[in-house]
């Protein structure tokens, strides 16, 4: 099994060239909201192991909330380019195929930033300039670019062989029907119209470090338990005076802030989502959010790995990243339908999950014992992420058309034909699969 790593590059630009770059980006879309995967800046499509990838100008229009809040001086920080990309294998190797593949277009492109040079190294730049990720989510741990597309290619094949022999297959049974798409396959395979290829080892420092985080972050809190308990009455208390106290901002978001975002969503079964915002003053917040989203991370990492987030199946890759020494927060996802079904899913099945991170951002719908509430203000909630949502200049989906549900259901079909051993009602649930 081949795992799946994810970069986030933010370097502050340079003011002067803010439009030349939001030029420069432009120039790689067809259309907004729509790349080209050949464009000559960076030639996505060339890049066979890259999944998602993003540019986007990390243009925050809250800045005003601490001190609306608060009454704290509004901070202004610089605005900053953020790249964003989930790929299959080492991000080493990842950045030096950037390096080659695309130098010339991504040299253009961080010229625009401050302290890069025309003798930069590229791949140590972006390196030097990455941002970890605080939690990090995959739908589904180990399938790869190329499987996905094989995976949709032996779909296709074996749709289409059952529509053009469907007198052949009526009334067979699930055993039998099976037994001749194997046939058809190995054909197929035979004539080189159907690649298959076997997974690539799992890495073994990756398994490594997989099993030293499983057991790891158990312990540690095994060890806290005892202080954890002692300050757990402390933490209610603290939790609760401030709950009562922080101002909700959400006011509804400008028809020109609508606008814009509409015109670069829906243009396929995926989406893109970003956002920023700030964390709430003082240590408190900054110590919760990230206690939380690392015990999140710990249940992306090793409980849901497997085509859903909780009870949410139409997430591809998620993250959220502190920047500014952790004052902001920014939220990236890929995800399927549209941004109101993507937050009622959320709303209605993990609300009080989304309470547990965003609640600790200024301006976030009043929640209660941090789980409680905050979401289920449904309009407010949505006014306050649609706020701090924010343009993706430049978007690109390697498997455009197919949803998370469509490359569960196409691996399933692959294991399928590989599984002889499938009992009765396996083989009439796989059946049902086409």
């Amino acid at each position: 099994m081949l795992p799946q790593a994810n970069l986030f590059v933010a370097a502050p630009l340079k003011a002067e060239r803010e439009a030349e770059l939001r030029d420069l980006l432009a120039s790689m879309n067809v259309s907004p909201g729509v790349v080209d995967p050949a464009n000559p800046i960076v030639p996505f499509g060339q890049f066979d192991r890259l999944h998602f990838a993003r540019f986007v100008i990390l243009d925050d229009q809250s800045l005003e909330d601490i001190h609306t809040a608060y009454g704290l001086p509004r901070r202004d920080y610089p605005l900053m380019l953020g790249f964003i990309a989930d790929f299959d294998g080492d991000a080493d190797d990842f950045r030096a195929e950037l390096a080659s593949r695309a130098s010339d277009g991504l040299r253009r492109i961080f010229s625009c930033c401050q302290d890069f040079t025309p003798d930069s190294d590229l791949a140590r730049w972006m390196k030097e300039r990455e941002q970890p990720a605080a939690t990090m989510y995959v739908n589904w741990v180990g399938n790869t670019v190329r499987r996905i597309r094989e995976d949709d290619a032996l779909r296709l094949a074996i749709e289409g062989h059952l529509q053009e022999r469907a007198s052949e297959f009526s009334g067979k049974g699930p055993r039998e029907l099976r037994r001749l798409l194997k046939e058809f396959v190995e054909s197929e395979i035979a004539a080189g119209r159907i690649k298959l290829t076997e997974e690539e080892p799992t890495p073994f420092g990756w398994r490594v470090r997989d099993v030293l985080d499983l057991i790891g972050v158990p312990l540690v809190l095994l060890i806290l338990s005892p202080l954890l308990l002692l300050y757990l009455p402390i933490f209610a208390c603290q939790l609760r005076r401030r709950e009562k106290t922080d101002m909700e901002i959400a006011p509804r978001p400008t028809s020109s802030h609508a606008a814009a975002l509409a015109r670069i969503e829906d243009h396929d079964v995926t989406n893109q989502f970003s956002a920023m915002g700030s964390v709430k003053p003082g240590v408190f917040r900054r110590w919760t959010l990230s206690f939380f989203l690392w015990l999140v991370n710990y249940t992306a990492r090793h409980i849901y790995t497997r085509g859903h987030l909780s009870r949410v199946p139409t997430i591809h890759f998620a993250r959220w990243v502190f920047i500014n020494g952790k004052k902001r927060l920014l939220f990236a996802s890929n995800y399927d339908g549209s941004l109101d079904s993507y937050m009622d899913d959320f709303i209605n099945k993990v609300g009080w999950g989304l309470n547990l991170v965003f609640s600790n951002g200024i301006g976030y719908p009043t929640s209660n014992w941090l789980v409680l509430d905050g979401s289920k203000d449904e309009q407010n909630f949505k006014y306050f992420l649609r706020r701090h949502q924010i343009p993706t200049d430049v978007w690109y989906n390697a498997h455009p058309g197919l949803s998370a549900v469509d490359l569960k259901r196409n691996m399933l079909i692959r294991e399928g034909i590989a599984n002889a051993g499938m009992t009765d009602l396996e083989l009439q649930r796989w059946v049902a699969l086409f």
